[in-house]
């Protein structure tokens, strides 16, 4: 009748989503779902009952039926752990504070038969970048199952969501605007700090990977914060921002004419002398995204400057890497960790 709108938000904190119900006259919310996690709702025609679809770090996934008004019509289906029988490791999810007060949701996955007494290597896995929130209060807390993997092979995983990264509001997202990676090294570094102050972390065996502006953070902290991290995974990383596609990156950093201190501070070719450790550089050979230029242009400044580095092309593949081959990456990038960290 027009009177009401039905939405998916974030109300009540970044990591979760419910339903409610708005009335367009005077803008109160009735909050439709209640469990605590990540829900998705569809709707019947006629607008009287809804399917909701969620998880969270406890429950795989259910369904149930709940008519508008968000009572319980009928409890549809629930999911059986997929992973049970699996020994996994011990998974939270917290908060840090950034430097200017905002709430960073962390998720830290301990090692597998974690003993307190001793020191674990930790790998720091990371995006960071407009678009992408890794952490939510849903099954795996939004991790896949490469976490419990390395779990078992003793090592911690851990992720921050620093400034810029998606559904938290625009304050939030646009602190990054012209300056791509400077604030989000801010944010990653409280996440290396609190590290930092667990006692049975091993500060000299911390290493770090992401892909695609993931792959551009990795290494940007490789090598604007030399000496932090010892080992290092990039995946399709961007180098530098005036070779990226325009609409993406004027939309973050204005045209280079107008800002172009920005672009100048944040392209990664005048840091190369400064990398420190091991870094392994995974790309594309037909990666139409980050264009195969970027790595190959860091290579070969880093040839000239005497700095070695690990390097490793997938020659079919895009900006992801699938099918049989994803397989294979996954391996790769483990091993570079087993190997040197």
């Amino acid at each position: 009748d027009g009177d009401k709108i039905y939405i998916v938000a974030t109300k009540e904190n970044g990591i979760e989503r419910h339903a409610y119900c708005v009335n367009v006259k005077n803008g109160k919310m009735k909050k439709l779902t209640n469990e605590p996690g990540m829900h998705r709702i569809d709707m019947n025609p006629s607008k009287t009952l809804f399917f909701d679809r969620f998880s969270n770090t406890t429950n795989p996934g259910s369904v149930q039926m709940r008519t508008a008004e968000g009572k319980l019509a009928k409890e549809m289906y629930e999911s059986e752990n997929p992973l049970k029988g699996y020994k996994l490791s011990e998974m939270t999810i917290g908060t840090l504070k950034s430097h200017d007060g905002h709430d960073l949701y962390y998720r830290l996955f301990k090692p597998t038969d974690f003993d307190p007494n001793k020191k674990y290597p930790v790998v720091v896995y990371l995006y960071n970048g407009p678009h992408a929130q890794l952490i939510t209060n849903s099954w795996n807390g939004g991790a896949n199952h490469w976490y419990h993997y390395m779990a078992q092979k003793g090592y911690a995983v851990f992720t921050i969501d620093g400034r810029g990264s998606a559904n938290r509001g625009y304050e939030f997202e646009a602190a990054i605007h012209g300056k791509l990676a400077t604030e989000e090294m801010k944010d990653q570094m409280v996440g290396v700090d609190f590290l930092k102050g667990l006692k049975w972390v091993d500060t000299a065996r911390m290493g770090v990977h992401g892909w695609s502006y993931g792959g551009y953070m990795t290494t940007s902290l490789m090598s604007r914060k030399p000496g932090v991290f010892k080992v290092g995974v990039a995946g399709g990383p961007v180098i530098d921002w005036k070779y990226y596609e325009i609409m993406y990156t004027e939309r973050y950093m204005d045209h280079p004419a107008d800002n172009p201190e920005g672009y100048k501070n944040n392209s990664l070719f005048q840091y190369v002398g400064q990398l420190e450790g091991k870094l392994l550089m995974i790309h594309g050979g037909q990666d139409q995204t980050v264009l195969w230029q970027h790595s190959l242009l860091y290579l070969q400044k880093a040839i000239r400057l005497g700095k070695q580095i690990d390097y490793f092309v997938y020659p079919h593949h895009a900006h992801n890497v699938r099918g049989l081959e994803r397989a294979h990456l996954y391996e790769k990038i483990s091993q570079y960790f087993f190997d040197n960290l």
